[in-house]
C-alpha cells in the first residue's frame, strides 16, 4: 500500500473526531443537560483512562513474561515517568493560569464599610469578569481533553502505521473503522465541559479542537510507517493517561458544584458503558 493511502486510513480514523463536536453547538442547556453532558464525558475518560493505561502496560507485562527484567524497568520507569509529568505538569500549569486570570478580576471594595458589596458601578464589571474566568476555565478544560486525546490518538496512529506498513492490511482497516468509532465519542468528550458551562463556540473553535485532538492519529501513522518502538508508544500513552487523569479530576470537580448526585452517576454509567461498547466493536471485528 502507498503511504498516501496509508495516511488516508490515518485522517479517517483521526478525522472522526468531528461527528462529536456538534453538541459543543447547543444553545444554554438547562442545569440537567449539563450535568448529565459533563458526566456522560467523566464516563467516556474514565474508559479512556484504563483502555490507554492497559495499552501502555503491555510492553512491561510481555518482557516481564519473558523473564527480561532490564526491557520491563526501563519500560516501566517511561510509563512513571509520562504520568507524573502530564499529570503534576498540568497540575502546576493550571495553577499559574488561574492564578493570572484571578489578577485580572477587578477588586470589590472601595473601603471598609465594603466587604460584602461591590463597589460602586463596579458590579456589572465584576460579574462580568467573573462570567468570563468561568468561561476561561471550561475552554481550558476542552483544550486539555483534546490535548491528553490527542496523545492517545498519535499512538493509535502508530498502530495504524506499522500494520499498514507490514503488509496486515486487513488488520489496518479494522483498526481504522474501530479507532474511528471510538473518536467519534471523544469528540463528545471534548465539547462537554463547553455545554456544560453554558458555553457555545464557534465553528471555527470546534475546528481547532478537532484538529488538535484527531489530527495526532495522522502524524502517528506517518511515522508509524516507519518508526516501529515500543518505548514510543509507551511515552505517548502514558503521557495521555495523565492528562486524562488530570481531566477526570477536574470535571469531578466540577459535578460536585452542580450537587446533582444521581444524574451524574447514571451519566457516568452511560459513559462508560458508551466506551466499553465502542471497544467491544473492535475487539469484535478482530482488531
Amino acid at each position: 500500500m502507498s503511504g498516501e493511502k496509508i495516511a488516508l486510513l490515518g485522517a479517517i480514523a483521526g478525522f472522526t473526531i468531528f461527528l462529536g463536536l456538534p453538541v459543543g453547538r447547543m444553545r444554554d442547556p438547562r442545569p440537567r443537560t449539563r450535568a448529565l453532558l459533563g458526566a456522560v464525558a467523566i464516563g467516556i475518560l474514565l474508559f479512556l483512562m484504563v483502555d490507554v493505561l492497559s495499552h501502555a502496560w503491555e510492553p512491561i507485562d510481555g518482557a516481564l513474561g519473558d523473564h527480561h527484567i532490564g526491557p520491563a524497568a526501563r519500560y516501566g520507569a517511561l510509563l512513571a515517568a509520562g504520568l507524573a509529568v502530564s499529570l503534576a505538569g498540568l497540575t502546576h500549569f493550571d495553577r499559574w493560569i488561574s492564578a493570572r486570570a484571578s489578577g485580572r478580576v477587578p477588586e470589590t471594595r472601595e473601603g471598609p464599610g465594603a466587604a460584602t458589596m461591590p463597589a460602586t458601578g463596579q458590579g456589572t464589571a465584576v460579574a462580568g469578569a467573573l462570567s468570563g474566568a468561568r468561561g476561561g476555565a471550561a475552554d481550558r478544560l476542552a483544550l486539555l481533553i483534546a490535548t491528553g486525546i490527542g496523545l492517545h490518538n498519535f499512538a493509535e496512529g502508530l498502530a495504524i502505521g506499522n500494520a499498514a506498513a507490514s503488509g496486515e492490511l486487513s488488520l489496518a482497516v479494522l483498526l481504522v473503522v474501530g479507532f474511528g468509532a471510538h473518536n467519534a465519542t471523544e469528540g463528545f468528550g471534548i465539547v462537554a465541559p463547553l455545554a456544560s458551562a453554558g458555553r457555545r463556540p464557534g465553528w471555527g473553535r470546534l475546528a481547532l479542537l478537532g484538529v488538535i485532538g484527531g489530527g495526532p492519529t495522522l502524524a502517528g501513522t506517518l511515522i508509524g510507517q516507519s518508526v516501529v518502538s515500543d518505548a514510543l508508544g509507551v511515552a505517548f500513552l502514558a503521557l495521555a493517561a495523565g492528562s486524562i487523569l488530570y481531566v477526570v479530576i477536574e470535571l469531578l470537580a466540577v459535578a460536585r458544584k452542580a450537587a446533582l448526585k444521581t444524574i451524574t452517576t447514571w451519566g457516568i454509567l452511560i459513559g462508560l458503558v458508551l466506551g466499553f461498547a465502542t471497544d467491544a466493536v473492535i475487539t469484535y471485528a478482530g482488531a
